[in-house]
């Protein structure tokens, strides 16, 4: 059974101010990036996709960055599960994100969010959208050899009460870095859902950071940083429930928003520096097909993995001329053909996918 926090916390550790003072400025540094860069949102679907390929990947999905942006019907039968729910987050995160507008941040946004998560796929079963009723475990085969088990699906009501009521209690005057990372933990321990709880989990942050307005827009995501160091993710959760070490905790939280707020930052310099140099160097020299260039060069940075077709709706152009266009984006090293074949290619904007 986790302690309630629906209350004031404090600290003695001085090395948690240094890294939440960083942390911030990071956020800051990312919001007003994101303020001067025009069409981020264009950016946005990017991360969100990668935010569902790694935050899937940590339950052993398998699904790759470039599989996630094919359409359903072009994905191997067996990998088919693991495409779902990487779409399904993606489709859960923007409804979150969008249902943020209405609806406080609160257990029934979770369980809507939840819902769609698990909408198809291998959670079908596991009630999408419906808090537990019987008892979970993590690790093990039974409960007697359980690694983690979460507190009895009697007492989840009066704790999640107790969560909504902290995550959204201005009276409690604590940082709203300290307050999610808190908030996460709290989440984790419960384990609420009997399936999707570390995905639901982790899109928390960024909902509690844009909700906050900590952030403008959905632009960090802790998954990367969390799978990258999974044993210090756990053991640190582990470390608050066995000894009490929050301290621990909200350090290596920290830690991991200034990293993924540098790389982030990062990230958007490059895209931005990208965007200018194609369009200057090798767009603008096409003459009268120009125009049309543009328009598939601007939608490559929402959908970097196309057809022919694809390339034909974006830009309205005959099946002849698109194809004629996607070659010369070939020919230009914009597009790399990624299967190989004669017909039913697809083709990817490589450059800008390897940033993420």
């Amino acid at each position: 059974m986790p302690q309630k926090i629906n209350h004031s916390f404090v600290w003695t550790d001085e090395s948690i101010n240094d890294l939440l003072e960083k942390a911030s400025f990071k956020l800051g540094e990312l919001n007003f990036f994101s303020r001067l860069v025009p069409d981020t949102d264009m950016f946005i679907i990017m991360h969100i996709f990668k935010e569902a390929v790694v935050s899937s990947r940590i339950e052993g999905t398998q699904t790759n960055i470039e599989e996630a942006f094919v359409d359903e019907k072009d994905i191997n039968p067996e990998k088919r599960d693991d495409w779902k729910e990487v779409n399904n987050y993606v489709t859960a995160m923007n409804s979150a994100i969008d249902e943020r507008k209405t609806l406080p941040l609160s257990n029934r946004l979770l369980k809507n969010t939840h819902k769609i998560l698990l909408s198809s796929g291998r959670g079908e079963r596991k009630t999408p959208g419906e808090f537990r009723v019987s008892q979970n475990w993590i690790g093990g085969a039974t409960l007697a050899d359980a690694v983690f088990i979460p507190p009895v699906h009697t007492e989840l009501s009066e704790l999640l009460s107790d969560l909504e009521f902290f995550l959204n209690n201005r009276d409690i005057k604590i940082p709203h870095l300290v307050r999610i990372a808190i908030g996460h933990y709290q989440f984790e321990t419960i384990h609420p859902f009997l399936d999707g709880n570390g995905r639901i989990g982790r899109l928390l942050i960024t909902l509690y950071l844009v909700a906050s307005g900590l952030l403008e827009k959905p632009l960090l995501y802790l998954s990367d940083f969390f799978e990258k160091n999974k044993t210090l993710y756990y053991d640190n959760l582990t470390f608050v429930r066995t000894k009490d070490d929050l301290a621990q905790w909200l350090k290596f939280f920290l830690t991991g928003v200034i990293v993924t707020a540098e790389k982030s930052i990062e990230t958007l310099h490059k895209i931005i520096e990208l965007k200018s140099l194609v369009e200057k160097e090798k767009l603008m020299s096409l003459g009268k097909r120009s125009k049309q260039a543009l328009e598939l060069f601007h939608h490559l940075f929402k959908k970097p993995v196309i057809t022919v077709g694809d390339a034909q709706k974006m830009t309205g152009l005959s099946p002849k001329a698109a194809n004629e266009l996607v070659r010369i984006f070939v020919e230009l090293k914009i597009l790399r053909e990624t299967t190989g074949y004669q017909r039913n290619r697809f083709f990817v904007f490589d450059e800008y996918m390897r940033m993420f």
